[in-house]
């Protein structure tokens, strides 16, 4: 699969912290005026780009015949996550959004996002508890390729049971398998130290956006991070090149 690095050479080189992530989201919006929305678009299709690659060039399938699953969580990372199951759905595969956070406590773009992949009739029933999780397991166990939208840069601490069921089941499918493609971090990978929590995510691909995060270059962040690609969400390089720099 070809590597699909798509921001400036100085952000492959150096390494964005947690703080420096959110400087990044905010500033494209408050200073470019670039809306919130608008870089999600731009992150969830560079992801579904980098799914099809797998597709095609890894699995040598074509569209039609592959069967997507998409984690979604709350925040960016979830709403991301629909963006990425509609623009595979759209490319005529057979995907579906698995929602871990009731969609009734989404808010701003990630809750457009879900509302529009909903009305695609892509998104299953919540998956908020244990039972919804088994009942959907089915899901993971079908899919060719798992997408991780779970929880992202911003996570840090403990999660509920049925998240913790859905990372082990994905992991599982890929012990099957499958690929696992993680959306800017593995889910439960602590993207500023790069450790792993007990329970994460193992990606075959992890696609980060803007720049590669502090954490990855612990060596304990190698099993969970798979091969890493550097996508663009469509900030202006200038400020790309600001916030690497400490301006």
């Amino acid at each position: 699969m070809r590597p699909r690095v798509t921001e400036i050479t100085l952000s492959a080189m150096h390494s964005l912290s947690r703080e420096q992530i959110r400087q990044m989201d905010r500033r494209a919006i408050e200073e470019f005026g670039i809306p919130g929305i608008v870089l999600m678009e731009n992150a969830g299709r560079q992801v579904s780009d980098v799914v099809l690659d797998v597709i095609n060039d890894e699995l040598h399938l074509i569209p039609h015949d592959a069967s997507i699953a998409v984690l979604c969580g709350g925040g960016n990372n979830g709403g991301d996550g629909y963006v990425i199951a509609r623009h595979l759905a759209n490319q005529q595969v057979k995907t579906t959004a698995l929602a871990v956070v009731d969609p009734k406590k989404l808010s701003g773009d990630a809750a457009v996002h879900h509302g529009i992949t909903a009305k695609m009739d892509l998104v299953v029933p919540a998956w908020t508890d244990i039972d919804l999780a088994e009942r959907n397991s089915t899901f993971l166990t079908k899919a060719h390729v798992i997408v991780d939208g779970l929880l992202g840069t911003g996570f840090e601490g403990q999660v509920r049971p049925h998240i913790a069921a859905a990372i082990e089941m994905a992991n599982a499918a890929r012990a099957r398998g499958a690929r696992i493609v993680a959306v800017d971090v593995p889910s439960r990978l602590d993207c500023e130290s790069g450790d792993p929590a007990e329970v994460v995510i193992s990606a075959d691909l992890t696609v980060t956006f803007v720049a590669p995060k502090l954490g990855f270059g612990n060596l304990n962040a190698e099993s969970c991070l798979g091969e890493v690609i550097v996508a663009g969400i469509g900030a202006p390089l200038s400020l790309v090149a600001a916030v690497l720099e400490g301006k």
